[in-house]
């Protein structure tokens, strides 16, 4: 059994900064790619960011600039430094692992989510 554990959101200003943890724990034998969703009332579920175990990244172009995703494969944990926040980007943030068990078998995992609002 393997749990995400997302930490880190809460209520920021405009053009406020935050930073996201999502620790990986239980029958891990590796890591693949870690990544970061996020979901707005009313709309559907965006990806914001992905790194490979090897550290290669992507973003969103919106995000582009302003959000650094980053792991530690030391500790099972991927971050997402989020800087010049909008109002826009209040949303339920998710973590995203693909995770290879000790018995051979890969699986994605979502964690439960984080509130990340943006608001005056």
């Amino acid at each position: 059994q393997v749990q995400l554990v997302e930490s880190g959101g809460g209520l920021v200003q405009p053009g406020g900064s935050l930073r996201l943890s999502c620790a990986a724990s239980g029958s891990i034998f590796s890591i693949n790619t870690m990544a970061w969703y996020r979901q707005a009332p009313g709309k559907e579920r965006e990806a914001v960011a992905f790194i490979s175990s090897g550290g290669s990244t992507n973003y969103r172009d919106s995000v582009k600039g302003r959000f650094t995703i980053s792991r530690d494969n030391a500790k099972n944990t991927v971050y997402l430094q989020m800087n010049s926040l909008k109002p826009e980007e209040t949303a339920v943030y998710y973590c995203y692992a693909t995770i290879l068990s000790r018995v051979g078998v890969s699986t994605t995992y979502w964690g439960q989510g984080t509130q990340v609002t943006v608001s005056l």
